[in-house]
């Protein structure tokens, strides 16, 4: 089986990264991909809706909860620990392509978001940046820079990397 191949999309906060992600998966979709996505919080989140099964199962101290529909067709298991990327991917590797917001520090092939110039210092300051995607014009280098609306060319150059 061929590892697929996952794609960051970082930048500090409400630079558009969620938003461009989506962008991306539903394009993903229309193209016939397999798409896995995986988020990383630097807060603690909480998925469950307060006053449900699972949410009580959580508060009453499980350390880890599934949920699984056949009619809806999905699944759901919450572990109350820290996951490390690498095993996350590992969860998803009958994908084509997994994107990853947020981690910046890890290995995996950056595009990284910048909504004003004071952020324009992450794409020297991160390893393996293939591109930046911009509310403002910017050229660094020879990075290649896209629009926040180009999401054909972005995708373009996801396809291009091995």
């Amino acid at each position: 089986m061929k590892e697929p191949k996952v794609i960051q999309i970082v930048g500090y906060k409400n630079t558009g990264k969620t938003t461009l992600v989506c962008r991306l998966i539903e394009k993903l979709q229309i193209d016939g991909f397999m798409v896995g996505a995986i988020k990383h919080d630097a807060h603690e989140f909480e998925l469950d809706m307060e006053g449900r099964d699972t949410w009580m199962y959580q508060k009453a101290g499980a350390d880890s909860i599934a949920i699984t529909s056949d009619k809806g067709n999905e699944t759901c298991i919450i572990h109350k620990k820290y996951t490390p990327l690498n095993k996350l991917i590992m969860q998803m590797k009958d994908k084509d392509l997994i994107i990853v917001e947020g981690f910046k520090l890890e290995k995996y092939q950056k595009i990284v978001m910048i909504k004003s110039e004071d952020e324009i210092e992450l794409l020297s300051s991160l390893e393996n940046v293939i591109a930046a995607v911009t509310w403002i014009p910017v050229k660094f280098n020879d990075l290649p820079v896209f629009s926040i609306d180009d999401i054909n060319s972005i995708l373009s150059l996801i396809y291009s990397q091995k």
